[in-house]
């Protein structure tokens, strides 16, 4: 699109001279006929054209620049996801942060989506409502983290430790896997989950919260 737009600014004529002044300004305009002299005619004609050649370039500039900045924009995704909340201008949505030490950050409504987070450490972080949407979170640390509202939907949890953590209200649809977590003291108050899930965190579950006081197994209202 870009080369055919730089193809057709190109093909524009060159704006032509503009018409020197009428020497004879005292000379009449009209022919003898009654109708505009050539010479008139020409004139208009002339300063038509260098409207219409100066519009048309305006145009081609415009749309070059739009292209560019459309071309930028996609050719570097850094540029369209930035990572939200206090964690500043760095990305964190769709990048592998292996391993990263978030521990203790405050890190509200972060975008971690589609990320790849194995045996990242967000122990004691504050991630009120986060999104870790499809996101790899084997064997992550989220003990004693505030993780209420966190969007879990198809992420990987498995592995990870979520031991005091709280997640009252996060989402966990979908095929958001908890299996081989520790998740004791974790509070899951009003968390959906599926039911196949739900059995099996609660032969798992043990402890409670340190925080909101409430047992592990009561927030996953295991009978």
């Amino acid at each position: 699109m870009a080369v055919l737009n730089v193809s057709l600014c190109s093909k524009l004529p060159p704006k032509p001279p503009l018409s020197s002044p009428n020497p004879h300004p005292s000379r009449q305009h009209l022919s003898l006929s009654g109708y505009p002299a050539p010479q008139v005619v020409k004139n208009h004609l002339v300063a038509s054209r260098n409207v219409v050649l100066s519009v048309g370039d305006s145009v081609c500039k415009a749309s070059l620049i739009a292209l560019l900045s459309a071309s930028l924009f996609v050719a570097n995704p850094a540029l369209a996801f930035k990572g939200g909340g206090p964690y500043g201008s760095e990305v964190t949505r769709g990048q592998d942060l292996s391993g990263k030490d978030f521990s203790g950050k405050t890190l509200i409504k972060q975008d971690f989506k589609t990320s790849i987070l194995r045996q990242a450490n967000f122990r004691g972080a504050k991630l009120l409502g986060a999104s870790f949407f499809d996101a790899d979170l084997t064997g992550a640390d989220l003990s004693d983290a505030d993780l209420r509202g966190v969007d879990f939907s198809l992420a990987n949890v498995t592995k990870a430790n979520l031991s005091n953590a709280l997640l009252e209200g996060a989402l966990a649809t979908g095929n958001t896997s908890f299996k081989g977590s520790n998740i004791t003291g974790a509070d899951f108050t009003d968390v959906p989950l599926r039911e196949d899930q739900r059995e099996y965190l609660c032969r798992i579950a043990d402890g409670i919260n340190p925080t909101t006081g409430n047992p592990t197994r009561e927030t996953l209202l295991c009978n």
